[in-house]
């Protein structure tokens, strides 16, 4: 049986482990997800694709979990990791990009919260799994929701979030350099936490934690 989960605060190494963990947990989703796509399980490869999405999207919430100290803000990062359409907000990123977005400011729709692209992916989840009925007594399917297009699509969509570059800020020493610069601006202006960013790509380039040019792509990214 498992315990309590964890609510509380995350040191560099326990973070380290847990993106570590995540990371493997979506790459092996989506081996799964890609079997039963090959075998034409569609409905099934769809629920499994966008678990591996909720993965990929857990260590953006540990970096955020290690520079909290607050207890309520703790509780609320804790919430996310656990929420599922927390976890999927980044489904929409390859779209985006797709469509020309390469700075931060035109990747303002991954945090709108007005937005229900969240819900969106939670909602096609839980169709792909599950029959429900909606209005007028209309009866719904996984069969009927999720066919081939939607499977190679959200398939697509897991297989790019899952791609993660081994630049090393997700080891200790880097999340130790995460926290000494962005926990003292931590939620400030943006321009100070833009700044720490850059501050902390630096450093873990001076030390060669993180390939050379790193700090000049994410500069550029930024401004």
């Amino acid at each position: 049986m498992r315990g309590h989960q964890y609510k509380s605060r995350l040191d560099a190494k326990s973070a380290a482990d847990g993106i570590k963990l995540a990371n493997e947990n979506a790459l092996a989703l989506l081996e799964d997800a890609q079997l039963l796509f090959d075998n034409q399980r569609y409905e099934r490869s769809v629920a499994l694709s966008i678990l591996s999405i909720e993965e990929s999207g857990k260590p953006s919430i540990i970096r955020a979990i290690i520079l909290t100290d607050d207890p309520k803000e703790l509780k609320k990062e804790w919430q996310n990791y656990r929420k599922h359409t927390e976890k999927n907000a980044s489904w929409i990123l390859p779209d985006l990009i797709s469509k020309g977005a390469s700075k931060l400011e035109e990747l303002r729709p991954l945090f709108d919260k007005n937005s229900d692209h969240n819900q969106t992916l939670d909602n096609l989840k839980q169709l792909s799994f599950y029959t429900d009925v909606f209005s007028s007594k209309k009866w719904s399917t996984p069969k009927k929701v999720a066919d081939k297009e939607i499977a190679e699509s959200i398939l697509k969509v897991a297989k790019i979030m899952s791609q993660k570059s081994d630049n090393g800020l997700d080891s200790i020493k880097g999340l130790e350099l995460w926290i000494k610069h962005l926990k003292p601006i931590w939620k400030q202006e943006m321009f100070k936490m833009k700044e720490a960013l850059i501050n902390c790509y630096n450093e873990a380039e001076e030390i060669g934690i993180i390939e050379k040019g790193k700090t000049k792509e994410m500069i550029n990214f930024l401004i």
